[in-house]
């Protein structure tokens, strides 16, 4: 479970979370392919570490909305390079991580996304995109060379 860890007093409760969430897109990707790549990657974080989706929302008339994650998802850009490296540094390492590669841009369900990534080896994957979540200092190493979307 991740822990939040209030970092001042009651009047500036800020919040620090040990783990990170974040996503890498590649720096070349159209506006419409950054939405959907970032949207089906923390889908896979959600989907794997449930514990980290909040409570049900609730608006003052009663209407309930989805949970969503406890803490921030930290969107990172790179170059294909930036990309690889990160995903090389997550594989080494044993950590879990979401793949959407420029192959899924032309697939239209599960089963086919699945298939299109199972068809190549891991160091040929045409990745756009990855996500991770774990302890922070590890998710730093991840994403090394990234920088925060604009």
């Amino acid at each position: 479970m991740t822990a939040a860890v209030p970092t001042a007093g009651p009047e500036q409760a800020r919040v620090r979370f040990d783990t990170k969430i974040a996503v890498l897109l590649r720096d070349d990707l159209a506006s419409w392919q950054r939405l959907n790549v970032t949207a089906f990657l923390t889908s896979g974080v959600a989907g794997a570490e449930p514990e980290l989706l909040g409570a049900d929302y609730q608006d003052a008339d009663g209407t309930r909305y989805l949970p969503m994650f406890r803490q921030p998802v930290l969107v990172f850009t790179g170059a294909r390079d930036v990309l690889v490296g990160a995903h090389r540094r997550a594989v080494e390492r044993g950590t879990r991580i979401a793949t959407f590669t420029g192959e899924l841009f032309s697939t239209g369900n599960d089963r086919d996304n699945r298939a299109a990534v199972q068809a190549v080896a891991r160091d040929r994957l045409d990745l756009v995109g990855l996500a991770v979540h774990g302890p922070r200092n590890a998710v730093d190493k991840v994403v090394r060379g990234a920088v925060l979307h604009p």
